[in-house]
């Protein structure tokens, strides 16, 4: 039986999901630091989904709480081999996982003394007792839910679909996700060889002592661009990636998950989604499709959301250099991006150069 009356898919994952809430708020408290969300976020999706990938492997009943298990009543006919599917997804969603451990190892964040510094300016800007209550209900407990929510998919394609040989849609959007993978890949390390040049030059030039010097043969091929003074004094990257998008990790990282829910989605077996014809034929169909892309809508709407407080700091910290990024470079997506640029050419013409200079320097003043 269930432990918490849930159906049997998902009665492990939300054990699971409650513990990992708990331990994250405690410690927490105890170490004055509500960044232990952050240091799960690269292996709990990653969790989830094997789970399900791998429900052959299971007892079919749980000795000890915690400890996973496939229930009885999920049938034999899916317990009894694997979903191949499902395999495929663990696999993109195991090199996802690759990624983001990597660069979260790099940042430091890995460590229990570290927190995200948006949670540290969050702190100042809002009562004591608001931020704890903040920190239970949504840095803790939200979090974990959504991060239990990104392993559905693989629960779509192992449970409730047939376990038959990959599609091609499978292996199409498999080469999607890692390709995206590869620009967001990119776009983290455009920004980390931005900063080691960033502070190799300000040290430099205010003739402090300099940890390491910047050398570009120690970064990635795509992230050794041409950095220059105008871009270290300005304070922010806006050179490869992010001259397309100010935020092109965040919208990769959307991209990745969006991709991956639409895995079992677009597959020959059902559930599928229904088509426009079919929802505005009868409105209610769009209902089982909203609960199969629950996933990435809730991804989408933390990662703005974030985002929108992030770019409230950097405005506050680069003022007119920042805004001046906003106006002419668009949040996510290029397409953005060019109707930005058409606006800029159109209606705020007087401005543009004054724009470029800011965004890339006196140097890039002819770029468009």
């Amino acid at each position: 039986m269930s432990l918490f009356n849930l159906p049997p898919f998902l009665d492990w994952p939300a054990q699971f999901c409650v513990f990992t809430s708990i331990a994250a708020w405690v410690l927490s408290i105890i170490t004055a630091n509500v960044s232990q969300v952050d240091r799960l976020w690269t292996f709990l999706p990653t969790i989830y989904t094997a789970y399900y990938a791998f429900l052959p492997l299971l007892p079919n009943e749980q000795s000890y709480p915690l400890v996973p298990y496939a229930p009885k009543d999920l049938g034999y006919s899916i317990v009894k081999d694997f979903s191949p599917r499902a395999l495929l997804m663990f696999g993109v969603i195991f090199i996802w996982m690759c990624r983001l451990s990597y660069n979260t190892y790099r940042r430091g964040l890995f460590s229990l003394k570290d927190e995200d510094y948006r949670w540290h300016v969050l702190r100042q800007q809002i009562h004591p007792i608001l931020f704890q209550i903040t920190n239970l209900t949504f840095i803790a407990l939200t979090q974990n839910v959504l991060l239990l929510l990104l392993g559905l998919p693989a629960y779509v394609a192992s449970v409730l679909q047939p376990h038959t040989p990959l599609a091609t849609s499978d292996y199409v959007l498999a080469a999607v996700a890692l390709t995206i993978l590869v620009f967001e890949f990119t776009a983290d390390n455009q920004q980390w060889a931005f900063h080691a040049y960033k502070h190799a030059h300000l040290a430099k030039e205010k003739l402090t002592e300099v940890t390491k010097s910047y050398d570009p043969a120690e970064h990635w091929t795509f992230a050794r661009l041409e950095w220059t003074p105008n871009d270290a004094k300005r304070g922010f990257v806006t050179r490869g990636l992010w001259r397309y998008s100010r935020h092109p990790n965040a919208a990769c990282e959307q991209a990745f998950w969006w991709v991956i829910t639409l895995i079992p989605l677009l597959a020959p077996s059902p559930p599928h989604l229904p088509s426009l014809a079919a929802i505005r034929q009868e409105p209610a169909a769009l209902a089982p499709a909203l609960v199969y892309l629950a996933p990435p809508i809730a991804l989408s709407l933390l990662i703005y959301s974030s985002t929108v407080f992030t770019e409230a700091i950097s405005s506050s910290k680069y003022t007119e250099a920042y805004t001046a990024y906003q106006r002419r470079v668009g949040m996510f997506t290029p397409v953005e991006t060019i109707v930005k640029t058409v606006a800029i050419h159109v209606i705020a013409r007087p401005e543009k150069r004054t724009i470029k200079r800011l965004v890339w320097g006196a140097a890039h003043q002819k770029e468009d």
